[in-house]
């Protein structure tokens, strides 16, 4: 989705976060010795009944763990593979592979006039894409593409419209309406068309007549986890980039719940010393005829072929 000012909550420390409904600024100014009797008093007790029943929950095994307790999520190591180029025109928000061949869908956002909205097959020789379909970049801003029952079908961003094109010749069959205010990734697990929206929720989709078959909720350590962007489908789970970072989430559809979590930091910040116009990573595709992952991001110049356990 074009870039603008992400809004998220955080925690200024530790203290908000394990006791978001204390008053600490209070607690830390107001300094009378009733005050201190009346906050310090019942938090000491608090911390040690905590104490206690954490104690005993090391010591029985018959209480259960609340999402809350559980551990954080299990980062994904990676290993670097190779490097391709990258068309740094290209405001990628869709990133695929199909029988073999490496597909781009990219946006056009105002501000940066060289961009559009079309999609195509990517020469990894050159990073430049081979369009096979655009659409105008005055009305629509071109989002995630997927591949399914010899169709392709597209999402654009605010209309609530897609596209749908025979996958072959590329002509455009028809158009599509979706219930999401917006239309962000895309991805397939076979049968269903799968799609985000922003949010942390993914809408599934029958292809047949487009409409909803089920919707699922994605949580990371028992939180809900937005801004879910471009996808992936591989072996049974749904790769999600993260807006406006340089994470991969791991999800499992059976529950929502994020499995895994990888952070390219290291390959975003070497492709923003390449070039200064890059932008966050968005997308990652998968060549499971060869077992291999593909990433990139917006505007940047290099394709990055990784390696790590799914």
């Amino acid at each position: 989705m074009p870039d603008k000012k992400r809004g998220t909550k955080t925690f200024n420390n530790a203290e908000s976060y394990l006791y978001p409904d204390f008053n600490f600024k209070r607690m830390r100014y107001k300094q009378t010795h009733k005050y201190m009797k009346l906050t310090i008093i019942p938090l000491l007790a608090l911390s040690l009944f905590t104490t206690a029943c954490k104690d005993k929950t090391t010591d029985t095994n018959d209480t259960p763990v609340t999402e809350k307790e559980a551990p954080l999520t299990p980062q994904i190591d990676f290993v670097f593979v190779h490097e391709y180029p990258h068309d740094t025109t290209s405001f990628t928000e869709g990133f695929l592979v199909h029988d073999g061949r490496l597909f781009e869908s990219t946006g056009a956002t105002t501000d940066l006039p060289q961009t559009r909205s079309l999609f195509g097959a990517v020469d990894l020789a050159t990073g430049k894409i081979d369009v096979k379909a655009e659409i105008d970049k005055e009305k629509y801003f071109g989002e995630g593409i997927t591949f399914l029952n010899g169709k392709v079908f597209q999402l654009t961003y605010k209309t609530k419209i897609g596209f749908i094109y025979d996958a072959k010749t590329f002509k455009k069959l028809g158009d599509f309406t979706f219930p999401s205010k917006e239309g962000w990734g895309m991805t397939t697990d076979g049968t269903n068309l799968i799609m985000s929206d922003g949010t942390n929720t993914l809408t599934y989709l029958n292809p047949a007549d487009l409409k909803v078959v089920k919707t699922i909720s994605v949580k990371q350590d028992g939180f809900e986890r937005p801004y879910l962007n471009e996808l992936e489908y591989i072996n049974g789970y749904i790769y999600a980039n993260i807006w406006t970072t340089n994470k991969i989430v791991k999800i499992n559809p059976a529950d929502g719940k994020v499995a895994g979590e990888l952070d390219l930091t290291s390959l975003a910040n070497e492709a923003k010393n390449i070039s200064r116009g890059s932008m966050e990573m968005n997308g990652i595709a998968y060549d499971s005829a060869n077992n291999k992952v593909y990433i990139t991001g917006k505007m940047w110049p290099k394709i990055y072929e990784i390696k790590f356990d799914k």
